[in-house]
């Protein structure tokens, strides 16, 4: 297996989840968007830290909490003053997973608290499969339209470019550097949150799911809707 760091952007939570500030069914203060983004993270920090085949983690970010999170969790920090944006902050994360050696570099976000550690795994064994030197995964969101995950071998293979569309804006990239594209459906990193309607459905996700998955999520989400009774 190639040496793989895994990457996961955060932002200040303070500024997290603007888009979840009116719901239908309850509106989300601050400190409420705050402690969600918290516990997200939280869960996404301890599915990384048990899936097999990744030999590190970096956490790109200038919350102090996140900070103190993921060396609790035995990644390593990558200051992120400036909080330019989402890409900006994974190619900090690339460069500093390149200086520690890494052949291959998995860009996770930090909204995803479903991700399966197993599930992630086999991506990562079917990937390293590939004969192709240079290849892209692009992860999709449940929509179709977005990422949420990429896997880059090697890290500098292209730069990355999230926002709305970047499914398919990732996938000119790496078929323009040369690199053999793959999309994956991979089911527990489909639940990202950007809307309320997200939000719900994550909510109803981790219903059948077992109770251990996404422990500080759930626990966050019956906090908002005893608030909201």
């Amino acid at each position: 297996m190639p040496h793989t760091i895994a990457v996961l952007p955060v932002k200040s939570f303070g500024r997290a989840k603007q888009r979840l500030a009116a719901d239908e069914r309850a509106t989300l203060g601050a400190s409420e968007r705050a402690s969600l983004a918290e516990a997200m993270v939280g869960d996404v920090l301890g599915a990384l830290a048990r899936v097999p085949g990744l030999d590190g983690l970096l956490v790109v970010t200038a919350e102090p909490r996140a900070a103190a999170a993921a060396e609790e969790a035995g990644a390593a920090v990558v200051p992120d003053p400036d909080e330019a944006g989402h890409s900006e902050a994974a190619l900090l994360g690339v460069a500093e997973a390149q200086r520690r050696g890494a052949e291959r570099v998995l860009l996770v976000p930090g909204d995803c608290p479903a991700l399966d550690p197993v599930e992630l795994g086999r991506l990562l064994v079917r990937d390293a499969e590939r004969q192709a030197e240079r290849r892209v995964v692009i992860v999709s969101d449940r929509h179709g339209a977005g990422t949420n995950a990429l896997l880059l071998t090697p890290p500098g293979v292209m730069a990355p470019s999230f926002g709305p569309g970047s499914l398919a804006r990732h996938a000119g990239r790496a078929d323009g550097a040369g690199a053999a594209v793959r999309v994956a459906a991979v089911r527990s990193l489909e639940l990202d949150v950007d809307t309320p309607g997200d939000l719900v459905a994550l909510g109803d996700a981790l219903e059948r799911l077992p109770a251990t998955a996404a422990p500080r999520t759930r626990a966050q989400l019956a906090q908002l809707a005893r608030a909201a009774a």
